[in-house]
């Protein structure tokens, strides 16, 4: 776009036409405050905390929609829009409860930060104050109607950026309130617990369980990581204090996901229940005893010498690193183990990447199959509901059994039926080709007919399926043979399959982050760390390779993946 030449408080200002004065401002780092604006939301210009004087314009404008012009001479915190601010403000804090030293978010609202900018002490206008409920029907966080302003960046969000709907306006007037599906508790409501809104709310009327009067932004400390949910590879920010995870945000600057998290990846982390492994141990007359790290490696690499070889076995989580695959294959090739597979193995026709997670903001029809993605993958099933729920797309679903986003498909098809979604998919304009590890059986036919038409992206089982394919870490556990197994499950999980196969191996050693079935099947249980205390990288389901960050520490006694992995290739003399 042609530059635009205006005037911002008496300094000269080239910008870029179309560009709005908030932008504008921005971009030379003059600061005009805000409420109900977000940059990820499109601005509606409601909360009016932006106005501006715009000379040769009748009215104040709000800075947020107001588009520049050449030679536009703009005034921030003239008497009249400062007055105008204070107006504002004062009407907001003087309706509902915003007594700040009872809210858990005081000291980082932006409520409260513009009414300090502004002097604001008391509240000038009688309080008809009327107790609002609060809604903590929502199992990860609370809706506290009180501190509600009614910037509605909570129904946008999850409009523009989730397409869910879920969330919207009732009442009118001073009784006016955000509701979900026209007044249900939001517990019951359509709400798929992606917490964008919790994200984007600039006041304490969004109140997350886990992180609240747990420290002011001030107090945490925030760490760029990748999301070990899935293969995806959201981008996420860690928010600690003192070693303990707070909370986990979505990184709006990320391109995979652009701030959107799902369930499993901002919440489920911070509310699961299972106890952590903080000590070695190992079986003794039949039952599991603390031990030093000396001694469990001495025992694995003793029995490992002795039942060595073809009838050695190699089990590793595609949650590992690339640096710990890459050590883990070192170590088990070089010892002629019989095999080394995966925990959670690809199929053979998934082994390379393909397709970019960008096409699915382009797509005008979605032929989803082997995959639920209102399950797994669950944000590129947010894609979808927001290329079907805002751009009109349509969804295809091919498979077997229930899935979670049977609501919003154009049609749901059978296997057998697979015809008829590929001439869907042939009168689309541009179609996309969304499969799985389940879908083998109609993915040749689909290739065959769509070839040059569709554009296919395959989303890979396990957040880092990729790199253990990169590494030789793929295909299923052999029980024949075994005498001896190493099982690499960090902080996955592991099925019942595994652990019925496990029960004639003469000697298992289990690296684990938590307690549970396969360590209690252990006869060598190695403690190593989870993913929010890892350093590394990561290659997502499109071949992208991302940098894992540790926000926190391992508790004492427990080691990195890498690090056992070293410890025990030296007591092997590998």
């Amino acid at each position: 776009m042609a530059p635009v030449k205006i005037t911002i408080d008496g300094r000269e200002v080239t910008a870029q036409a179309g560009q709005t004065i908030l932008k504008a401002a921005q971009g030379v780092g003059i600061d005009i405050p805000t409420l109900c604006h977000h940059p990820a939301l499109e601005p509606i210009g409601a909360c009016r905390m932006c106005l501006v004087e715009v000379e040769r314009q009748r009215t104040l404008q709000p800075a947020c929609t107001f588009k520049i012009s050449e030679g536009m001479v703009v005034h921030t915190e003239s008497e009249k829009v400062v007055a105008v601010r204070k107006f504002v403000l004062q009407s907001l804090l003087s309706e509902r409860n915003h007594f700040c030293m009872y809210c858990q978010l005081s000291g980082d609202c932006d409520l409260q930060r513009l009414a300090y900018r502004y002097g604001l002490d008391s509240w000038l206008y009688p309080r008809p104050y009327t107790p609002m409920p609060v809604d903590a029907s929502r199992e990860y966080f609370v809706m506290d109607h009180n501190r509600c302003i009614l910037c509605r960046r909570c129904i946008r969000a999850c409009a523009e950026i989730v397409g869910n709907y879920t969330l919207g306006l009732g009442g009118r007037g001073a009784k006016s309130m955000v509701i979900s599906d026209l007044g249900a508790p939001f517990g019951n409501s359509s709400c798929i617990n992606c917490g964008t809104c919790l994200q984007v709310c600039p006041t304490g009327a969004l109140m997350d369980r886990k992180s609240a009067y747990r420290g002011k932004e001030e107090d945490v400390e925030r760490v760029k990581s990748v999301c070990a949910a899935c293969s995806l590879g959201c981008g996420v920010e860690l928010v600690t204090r003192d070693n303990q995870l707070l909370r986990v945000e979505g990184d709006w600057d990320a391109d995979v996901n652009h701030g959107v998290l799902c369930v499993a990846g901002r919440f489920e982390p911070l509310f699961h229940t299972r106890k952590r492994v903080l000590s070695p141990m190992v079986r003794r007359g039949g039952k599991l005893e603390e031990a030093t790290w000396e001694e469990a490696l001495e025992t694995v690499a003793a029995k490992f010498k002795a039942m060595g070889g073809a009838s050695l076995a190699a089990i590793a989580s595609p949650r590992v690193t690339n640096e710990a695959l890459g050590l883990f294959v070192q170590l088990f090739t070089g010892l002629n183990a019989g095999s080394v597979s995966s925990l959670q193995p690809a199929p053979e026709f998934m082994a390379d990447a393909e397709g970019s997670l960008a096409v699915m903001d382009e797509a005008d029809l979605y032929l989803v199959v082997g995959e639920d993605l209102g399950t797994d993958h669950q944000v590129a099933g947010i894609m979808v509901r927001r290329g079907v729920m805002n751009r009109g797309a349509r969804l295809v679903v091919v498979g077997e059994g229930e899935n979670e986003l049977a609501d919003l498909a154009h049609r749901l098809f059978e296997p057998d039926e697979i015809e008829q979604a590929i001439a869907l998919a042939q009168d689309a304009e541009m179609p996309v080709v969304v499969y799985g590890a389940a879908s083998d059986g109609v993915l040749p036919r689909l290739r065959e007919a769509l070839s040059g038409k569709a554009q296919f992206l395959g989303l890979v089982p396990g957040s880092n399926g990729r790199g253990a394919l990169a590494a030789g870490v793929n295909g299923s556990f052999e029980p024949d043979g075994v005498k001896a197994a190493f099982i690499l499950s960090a902080d996955g999980e592991v099925d019942e399959t595994l652990l019925n196969e496990l029960e004639p191996v003469e000697f298992v050693a289990v690296q684990a982050s938590y307690s549970g079935p396969l360590v209690e099947r252990a006869d060598v249980v190695l403690p190593t760390a989870i993913w929010a205390e890892k350093s590394g990288t990561l290659v997502n389901t499109e071949g992208r390779a991302q940098t894992l960050n540790a926000a926190l520490r391992p508790p004492v006694g427990v080691k990195d993946d890498a690090d056992v992995l070293k410890a025990l290739a030296e007591k092997l003399g590998a």
